[in-house]
């Protein structure tokens, strides 16, 4: 293990091809398990006055590759949370297990009032009413606190498949970066179609439920629950197309 970040061995590893394979397979993957955290960040900053949602989301995603990168430059104690810190009726609870649950229950928690707004039509806003936003702090808040998990998911995820702090430093920024440009179209993509919505927050009902269950010891592979959710998102965009297709063939006819 190679966990020196100014050591020029683990620089000049990026330049082999083990190296670049490592870097370009470790950043995708940074990429598929930051989709969760755009997710939330595009649903809480829906919440926020339109002039405050851009700035919301470049600043929830900044802080997501802060906290990426505060948490590699100390992977040593990141690696000690998985130690047990007290048995409780037989059961082993780590530091780890802890932010696990605490993320995952508030995640649970959260989106199921999201859906509830939904199917309420609370979002709706009648003639003459003044809509209600949530305040940039407050936005700013939730979204730190999902982004340490999402950040400490990702880490651990980061270690297992390099040991090379270099490489995973770059892997997590070079996936940041890319979330951040493309963090607004998917953003307004999801706010713009109610049925993906519904299904962007069933999506995080899942991730919220997988993290209880890995707080326990009981382990989901997440690659079954983004292949399921692709499938899902295709199964709705097909539907889309159908109806749109069949609306301008209805107005058609009526012309």
């Amino acid at each position: 293990m190679s966990y020196a970040l100014f050591d020029p061995a683990n620089w000049q590893a990026i330049l082999t091809v083990d190296g670049l394979i490592v870097l370009l397979t470790l950043s995708l993957l940074e990429i598929i398990l930051g989709v969760d955290n755009i997710i939330f960040i595009s649903i809480v900053c829906d919440r926020l006055p339109k002039h405050q949602q851009r700035r919301g989301r470049i600043l929830g995603l900044s802080l997501a590759l802060i906290f990426r990168i505060a948490l590699l430059s100390i992977i040593a104690w990141i690696a000690g949370l998985t130690s047990t810190l007290f048995t409780l009726s037989g059961f082993d609870v780590s530091g780890r297990d802890i932010i696990l649950f605490s993320g995952g229950l508030f995640l649970l928690v959260k989106t199921s009032m999201e859906i509830r707004h939904k199917i309420e039509g609370k979002d709706e806003v009648a003639p003459g009413q003044v809509q209600k936003f949530i305040t940039f702090s407050s936005a700013i808040m939730q979204i730190i606190l999902l982004d340490m998990v999402f950040s400490f998911d990702s880490i651990l995820t980061a270690v297992g498949l390099s040991q090379n702090l270099v490489i995973m430093v770059v892997a997590v920024v070079v996936a940041m970066i890319i979330m951040i440009i493309f963090a607004g179209i998917v953003s307004n993509f999801i706010n713009n179609h109610p049925t993906i919505k519904i299904l962007a927050l069933a999506f995080l009902i899942v991730i919220g439920a997988v993290l209880v269950l890995e707080s326990l010891h009981l382990h989901v592979d997440k690659a079954y629950i983004y292949v399921a959710m692709a499938f899902s998102l295709l199964v709705e965009l097909l539907n889309m197309q159908m109806h749109k297709k069949k609306a301008i063939r209805d107005g058609q006819h009526k012309i």
